[in-house]
């Protein structure tokens, strides 16, 4: 199968080495990946702020980049979650809804697409609190592996405040959130916090920081590429 590899625009500014452990993971595991150079955001941004008419020119740059790919695949349950639900302020022409329907977030295409059953490779000897973004829980319904030793928070279900805009706008309210979420992580025992959202993680990160709380974060697609922390 060939893939088209989609890196969110934060992740691309914030966060490359997320983007980098997705590549060698998907080509450790023999998929001709393909990343389109000219790929930009895929327009959640506009959408999440009420705005959604003005993702429109986002939207259709999304498809043309992605529209000859069997899937796309994205390190962002958020992103993923948009494409497949939410790209919809361009005319629905047969290439959006093949790019619509062929969006993955990466462990759910590892999961249901490529069915890998081991990575032989990845040892990640830390307690990992597992944080589940309001879109990869309610909508992607993603599972917990079984291979990492998990602490469970008091609140598993309870958002961390991020919310992209929503953390701008409402900014105490959404630091409050992020606090008790972190708080609730490192009262469990969690060394690390990990995710399929950078995003959450980002939000999360800055939460500890700033009520000095000795907790890390990574990103799944690193843990399953081999990073030990």
């Amino acid at each position: 199968m060939r893939v088209g590899l989609f890196i969110p625009c934060y992740i691309d500014a914030f966060f490359p080495a997320v983007g980098i452990a997705t590549l060698e993971l998907l080509e450790r595991l023999g998929v001709d990946v393909v990343y389109p150079l000219n790929q930009t955001c895929c327009g959640q941004l506009m959408a999440n702020s009420g705005s959604q008419k003005d993702s429109a020119g986002a939207e259709a740059l999304f498809v043309e980049n992605f529209k000859d790919f069997d899937h796309i695949v994205t390190p962002s349950g958020s992103c993923a979650y948009h494409v497949r639900e939410h790209l919809d302020a361009i005319p629905q022409s047969t290439q959006a809804q093949k790019v619509r329907s062929n969006t993955y977030e990466l462990v759910e295409f590892l999961h249901d697409v490529l069915k890998v059953e081991a990575f032989p490779w990845a040892e990640f000897p830390h307690k990992v609190g597992l944080h589940n973004s309001c879109g990869t829980l309610r909508k992607l319904r993603t599972a917990k592996a079984s291979e990492i030793d998990f602490v469970t928070p008091s609140r598993p279900d309870e958002c961390c405040g991020f919310g992209g805009t929503f953390s701008i706008f409402e900014e105490p309210v959404s630091a409050k959130m992020g606090y008790d979420k972190v708080a609730d992580h490192h009262a469990a025992g969690a060394e690390y916090i990990v995710s399929a959202d950078m995003s959450c993680l980002m939000h999360q990160k800055g939460c500890a920081e700033r009520v000095g709380l000795e907790i890390r974060f990574i990103h799944i697609a690193q843990i399953l590429n081999g990073d030990r922390g």
